[in-house]
Formats: C-alpha cells, sequence, structure tokens
C-alpha cells in the first residue's frame, strides 16, 4: 500500500511539472510566404491509439501520418511487464514521431441545383472507424455528404540493382508483368494514379541518370492508397457541424443545425433523425446544434451542445425520437449584464467527453468548461479564455471574428485541458492547479510560454495586476489602425491531445505542428 501511494505520488509530482516542448511541424511556412485557403488545415484527429494522424483541408485533401517510432507493446491492449514499467518510471520516453504517408481527394465542389447552392470541398469532421484487423478506415464530411474511406498499403516489389544489362531488362520485363495484373494493359495507369511510361529508344541502362531515375521510380510506387468504400449523402438540408463514431463499432451520428441523424456504416441509402429541433414555424427557432458526439463506451447515450450554451444528454433507449433529454447542463451561475453579444458568446463550439464517460468539456467563445454528468447547474471547472476581449466585443462582431469556433481536448487522464486562441497560440489549462496554472504556447519551433501565476499572495497580486496591464495592451495592439490586426488573422481553430501520450497536434494555417511534455 505505502509503494502504490509513492508511485501515485511520483507520478502527481511528474503531471504537475508538465513542461512542453517542439517535437516536429509538416508543412512550415517560410518568411513571408503566401497561403492560398485550399492549403488550410480544417481538421484534425489521432486515430485511437495514436499511431495515425489524419488532417483535412479547405481544398478537400486528407493528408495521414503514422507514426514511427512505434512502442514495443500492444497500445490497444496496454499490456506491460514489471520490467517495462520499471524502465517507462526511470527512463524518459521518447515523444512520438511521425512521417507523411499518403494523402488523397476526398471531396470536391458540388453544386445542389435544386436549392441553387454551391457546396464546398472542405473537410468539415474526421472521425477513424473501429476496425477488427489491420485496415484503416477513416470518415470524412464537408457540408452535405459523408463518405467513407478504406487506406490500404499497395507496393511493387523492389529489384536489385546491378551492373549487368540483362539483369536489367529481366527487371523491367518483370515489373511489366506484375503490372498486368493489376492495371490496364492500355492505359497502363496503376490504381494508386502513377502512370508508367515506356520509351522505344534503347535506354542507357549503364548510365548513372537512368539507374538514379529507376530506383526513385520503384521507391515511389511504395505507397499507400485510398478508396471510397460509401458514401453518405442526401440526409440534410444545412451544414453537417460534427460526426461522431459509436463505441458499438456499427453506427455513427451526423449532426446538423435543426436535425441528427443516426446511420449504419454498412447502410448508404437509408438513416434515422434520432432528433429534430425544427419548428413548425421557423420565427419560432430560439436555438440550433451546435456539436454532437457519442458516449465513449455507452453506445446507447449521446450528448448535443447548443448555440445557447446548453448541453444535453440523451437516452435513445427511451424512444426513436429523441426529443426528450435525460439530462440538461446549464452554467446558472454565469454573471455579468446581459447584452446582444451574451447568446452569441455563449454558443457552444466543440465538446468532448472524457474517457471516463463522466466529464464533459465544452468550448464557446469565452470560456472552456469542464462538466460532471452528475451536477446539472454548474460546470466543475471555468478556464477564462478571451475574457480581455470582452470590451471588444463590437469590433469583434464586425469583423465575424466573434463567429470563430474553437476546437477543445483533453489528456487521457482528463486532468488537463486545451484549446486555441488568437497570435497562433493555444493554451493548456491544469485541473489540479486552478484557474490560473495556464500555459500559453505559440505553433512554432520556439514556444514562447505564459508565466506561472503560482507565487505568493502578495507577489500573486503584482503578477495579476501586471497580466492585466499586459492584457489591455494586447487589446489595444489587436485593436489599433483600422480592421482587424494579423493577430486576429493567425489563430489555432483546430488541435487534438493524443489518446495515450501527452502530446497535443494543432494546426497553424497549413502548417501542422506537435508539441510533447
Amino acid at each position: 500500500m505505502v509503494l502504490i501511494r509513492s508511485d501515485r505520488k511520483r507520478i502527481r509530482d511528474k503531471e504537475e511539472a508538465m513542461e512542453w516542448r517542439f517535437s516536429q511541424v509538416f508543412g512550415e511556412r517560410t518568411p513571408g510566404e503566401e497561403i492560398e485557403d485550399v492549403d488550410i488545415i480544417s481538421a484534425i484527429e489521432f486515430d485511437k491509439c495514436g499511431k495515425y494522424i489524419a488532417t483535412g483541408d479547405h481544398g478537400g485533401r486528407v493528408v495521414l501520418f503514422k507514426r514511427t517510432n512505434a512502442k514495443d507493446f500492444d497500445d490497444e491492449k496496454q499490456v506491460f511487464s514489471r520490467k517495462m514499467l520499471e524502465h517507462m518510471d526511470y527512463h524518459v520516453a521518447e515523444p512520438p514521431k511521425y512521417s507523411y504517408i499518403t494523402e488523397f481527394q476526398s471531396h470536391e465542389p458540388e453544386f445542389d441545383y435544386l436549392k441553387s447552392l454551391e457546396i464546398q470541398e472542405k473537410i468539415t469532421e474526421l472521425r477513424w472507424c473501429t476496425s477488427s484487423n489491420d485496415s484503416l478506415f477513416i470518415l470524412s464530411t464537408n457540408d452535405r455528404t459523408i463518405k467513407l474511406w478504406k487506406v490500404s498499403d499497395c507496393k511493387v516489389k523492389k529489384t536489385k540493382e546491378t551492373d549487368h544489362l540483362s539483369q536489367h531488362v529481366s527487371s523491367e520485363n518483370s515489373l511489366l508483368a506484375e503490372q498486368s495484373f493489376i492495371a490496364d494493359p492500355n492505359n497502363m495507369t496503376i490504381s494508386n494514379g502513377y502512370r508508367l511510361e515506356w520509351i522505344n529508344k534503347k535506354p542507357d541502362y549503364a548510365s548513372p541518370s537512368f539507374r538514379e531515375n529507376w530506383n526513385t521510380m520503384l521507391n515511389d510506387l511504395e505507397t499507400s492508397t485510398a478508396r471510397c468504400r460509401r458514401v453518405f449523402s442526401h440526409a440534410h438540408d444545412f451544414n453537417i457541424n460534427s460526426i461522431s463514431t459509436n463505441s458499438d463499432a456499427e453506427t455513427f451520428i451526423s449532426a446538423d443545425d435543426l436535425r441528427i441523424n443516426l446511420w449504419n456504416l454498412e447502410i448508404t441509402n437509408q438513416c434515422f433523425n434520432i432528433l429534430d429541433m425544427k419548428p413548425f414555424d421557423m420565427e419560432d427557432l430560439v436555438e440550433v446544434i451546435t456539436s454532437a458526439e457519442f458516449h465513449p463506451s455507452h453506445c446507447n447515450l449521446l450528448a448535443y451542445s447548443s448555440s445557447r450554451g446548453f448541453l444535453r444528454l440523451v437516452d435513445m433507449r427511451r424512444a426513436a425520437l429523441c426529443d426528450q433529454n435525460a439530462r440538461i447542463l446549464q452554467d446558472r451561475e454565469a454573471h455579468g449584464s446581459r447584452s446582444f453579444f451574451t447568446e452569441i458568446v455563449a454558443s457552444i463550439s466543440d465538446i468532448k467527453f472524457a474517457k471516463d464517460g463522466r466529464h464533459i468539456l465544452s468550448r464557446d467563445y469565452m470560456n472552456l468548461k469542464l462538466w460532471d454528468l452528475h451536477m446539472e447547474n454548474a460546470p466543475i471547472a471555468t478556464f477564462k479564455m478571451h475574457e480581455h476581449l470582452r470590451p471588444k466585443l463590437s469590433e469583434l462582431y464586425t469583423s465575424d471574428s466573434i463567429f470563430d469556433k474553437f476546437d477543445c481536448c483533453l489528456s487521457m487522464d482528463g486532468r488537463h485541458f486545451a484549446s486555441g486562441t488568437y497570435g497562433n497560440t493555444f493554451r493548456v489549462f491544469s485541473l489540479d492547479g486552478g484557474h490560473d496554472d495556464v500555459l500559453t504556447l505559440e505553433a512554432s519551433k520556439t514556444p514562447n510560454r505564459a508565466s506561472h501565476l503560482q507565487a505568493a499572495p502578495k507577489a500573486k497580486r503584482l503578477l495579476a495586476s501586471l497580466a492585466r496591464t499586459q492584457n489591455r495592451r494586447e487589446s489595444d495592439s489587436i485593436f489599433s489602425g483600422k480592421g482587424m490586426s494579423s493577430g486576429f488573422q493567425s489563430k489555432i481553430i483546430h488541435l487534438a491531445w493524443h489518446p495515450t501520450e501527452n502530446l497535443i497536434a494543432c494546426a497553424a494555417a497549413n502548417s501542422l505542428y506537435t508539441f510533447h511534455a
């Protein structure tokens, strides 16, 4: 018992001393480089084990990254021997490292002729699906259409490099024979999109340029391919804001402003409408759905958020139409004068269940809140995100920045939380450290951190006054001149926390950064 307590104390002390460092960056921008809108990242998602990262962008593309320094144990089963535990306890584990594996075009621009509406190809959400084998399945969606993709390896057998002409010719013939089974002989286009062209002119097999081009071609053929297996469409009249896979590994939900639909992964032409908030007269509409997510372990429970700042928990076992809520979580202790912007900033942009299934993390424009499903009247913790911008809500409304939808995420133990903000920064909070325990990190190779407000009472008051002064300076600089400054154009909207380790992936425009602790 004494040993267990000492281990817990050592782990707690390690978590309290969490220090974040830069890990990797993909798509790093050079100073002054112009970024096209189609390259901006719009979604990030880890798979269940953290072995893969998927990103989607405004151009409808999905890019996959795979961990290269995989652990020696099974991530899913989490089986540790005594020797492994001792090694992990006294040695600093190497942070996860990822490498690019493939990308594919998930969505294309569409036009709804019935409604005269142009549908963008922008990826709204990504969700990994549970698989019983080594195959990778991922759901991607734009504003109206959801697609299920299967990612698999496609490799061409490597040939041995020699200096003999006969062996080069044999290698060339064997490669052609292999392609005849997987490609159209008239087209010579492989399933992964590469094209083989053969010239009648006899090449110089002994030349260095031929060898270099030959080896490059063979290496390029070793890649992963994605194939669309299902298309779920024509079920939403409004833009899809979220999708969530169920723990039963068979169903998922898709939510728009007024409806939540339940799908089966094997059925594309039918779905069940489990929630409909559309009133008979649209003038009576008072709120819309902003996000929805399944419970991590109970397949009959799901939660959804609204534009009024409510969190509702529904049980699909009660009725086919889940218009009756099992519980409503509302911050009844929210104080402050009500104004035109009150409901706008109270709108919840994202929710995440903790792994224990009892807590929910929500993000609105001003706050990051942690809720306990057993406490309906108030969140158990509230973390301020943009409190220094409250006097500037009018300017934020004019520039549409007040409608920015920030994501949130939480650690594997549910004790640490993160969400993005302006100036290419995001903030990490700790439940054990209280409201003032916050780290502000910049999405760069040298992240800048805000100092801890953990000191003696007098020093704490002094630091708090300095922080208020700094906030006023930042606010004045942000709104200096005409319009919005570049600080509001550079922001961290999308980020995700590794499911088993202290690693955060965040998107800064077209760049993907990872940080570890």
